[in-house]
């Protein structure tokens, strides 16, 4: 049962698509909007779901307007680099998801990824350097870690320490004083 009135006419909406055309910076592409319509006067309601489509149509525009990478061409950079979405994420940037949202078109790349992805295809040995690169940050963040958790500890036992001192002197000074009366 369609309960989805038309915001305009209160005409009962139907699910369907209709060509919709996007433009920026004097490029345009035009395609097809899933949502519900009005027969009546032609207004559309959509759903996060239906806006995904469009969201994804305008970065794919941008990208074309701006002379970035498309999604599909990401993507067979990415497997000609025989990288995961994961892999790739962690070596030329983003993070682990990263890739996954470029090749679905859900997010746009930065200028220096695509400029990354274009070096690398044209060079993937240098993928190699990278990856040293990549394991030199991760063993000397990892070092870093453990040295500023041991400072951590070691400043603890300390505080630690400052405070059972000054806690003993506490009840030294109350047992004087209770002698005292």
């Amino acid at each position: 049962m369609n309960d989805m009135l038309c915001p305009e006419t209160g005409t009962p909406m139907k699910r369907g698509s209709q060509m919709v055309t996007l433009t920026y910076k004097g490029h345009s592409l035009e395609f097809e909007m899933p949502g519900w319509y009005c027969p009546e006067c032609g207004e559309g309601v959509h759903s996060g779901a239906d806006m995904k489509y469009s969201d994804r149509a305008l970065n794919r525009l941008k990208a074309e307007a701006e002379g970035l990478l498309s999604p599909e061409e990401i993507r067979r950079i990415r497997k000609k680099l025989h990288l995961t979405q994961a892999d790739a994420g962690q070596l030329i940037g983003g993070g682990p998801r990263a890739f996954q949202k470029y090749e679905a078109g859900d997010l746009l790349l930065s200028r220096g990824i695509n400029s990354a992805l274009i070096l690398l295809e044209s060079e993937p040995k240098s993928l190699n350097l990278l990856r040293e690169r990549n394991t030199v940050r991760d063993k000397t963040s990892r070092g870093s870690e453990r040295r500023a958790r041991h400072r951590h500890s070691a400043g603890a036992r300390e505080e630690v320490k400052a405070v059972r001192a000054g806690a003993e002197k506490d009840l030294i000074s109350n047992e004087v004083r209770w002698k005292e009366l």
